[in-house]
């Protein structure tokens, strides 16, 4: 199969400095000053394959049933389940749908080289209440009519959802849109992330720090930091996803409210003391 032209957040970010109606500068000249080819800016990404989608399908299945696996076994369990698909591909459709494998290796995600990387601030932090810490995560799903990226604030320590986003790309606009939306209802002391190139742009981290938040960034091979969310996406796929089969993005969205709003406000949670996440965040610590 011949490879497909894959679309970096760099060439997105670059995309987006264009201005298609300035009447001076012609958009030929603005790529030439800014190094972005006229054929990148007029790039439209094909749309996926059936045969894609089926073997995205299969990955998604096995990461449910075996989140420690990456691109090595995930080709084996592939082939196993009649599937040739080579460990690059594996390990290039894993990327594209955002999932990687849950455990300890030496490196978590890939930063963009010219962003900066923040300090990772929650080692022997003491979290015991709410907006002292958010965190939050971009997961694949999958949808009838191809696949989407959900995008989800969580106040770290009452489990709550503060926002989320569904988006066919997995872009900063995407993420920044998500964010500007959780400070509508409040801001943490820390917002904590992994070191993926979407939340180190300037886009994101200059909207946490004009609201007077702290940035902190996982480091390498801190597995475990995202764990809370993880388990939300694990819980949204087996238990929303996995039975309703949602045809496009707006049926998705509907449903994911639906799912979304009864974990927050009617869901009670064991860690909770048998409380909802929403109960948690409504209640200042002592």
């Amino acid at each position: 199969m011949a490879k497909k032209k894959v679309e970096t957040t760099r060439t997105v970010e670059l995309r987006e400095l264009i201005d298609p109606t300035d009447p001076d500068v012609p958009v030929c000249r603005q790529c030439k000053l800014i190094g972005l080819s006229s054929s990148a800016y007029y790039y439209a990404p094909a749309p996926p394959s059936d045969e894609q989608l089926d073997v995205m399908d299969e990955i998604y299945d096995i990461y449910l049933e075996f989140p420690f696996y990456g691109s090595r076994k995930v080709s084996k369990e592939l082939s196993l389940r009649e599937w040739a698909v080579g460990r690059k591909r594996a390990a290039r459709l894993m990327k594209a749908m955002g999932i990687e494998a849950i455990y300890q290796h030496p490196k978590t995600s890939t930063p963009h080289p010219d962003h900066k990387i923040y300090p990772y601030l929650l080692k022997d932090l003491t979290i015991d209440r709410p907006n002292q810490v958010w965190c939050t995560d971009i997961t694949y799903i999958r949808i009838q009519s191809g696949w989407a990226y959900l995008m989800a604030v969580m106040d770290w320590h009452s489990r709550r959802v503060i926002s989320w986003g569904l988006s066919s790309t997995m872009d900063a606009d995407f993420c920044a849109r998500v964010l500007e939306e959780a400070i509508q209802h409040g801001k943490p002391e820390i917002f904590n992330t992994d070191q993926g190139s979407q939340f180190t742009s300037l886009l994101f981290t200059d909207i946490l720090k004009a609201n007077g938040i702290r940035v902190s960034m996982d480091g390498k091979g801190r597995y475990l930091d995202n764990i809370l969310i993880e388990r939300l996406w694990r819980s949204i796929k087996y238990e929303d996803l996995g039975i309703n089969g949602y045809v496009d993005l707006s049926d998705t969205k509907a449903g994911l409210k639906r799912y979304i709003d009864q974990y927050n406000f009617k869901r009670i949670h064991q860690s909770l003391n048998y409380q909802t996440p929403d109960q948690v965040y409504r209640t200042v610590a002592s």
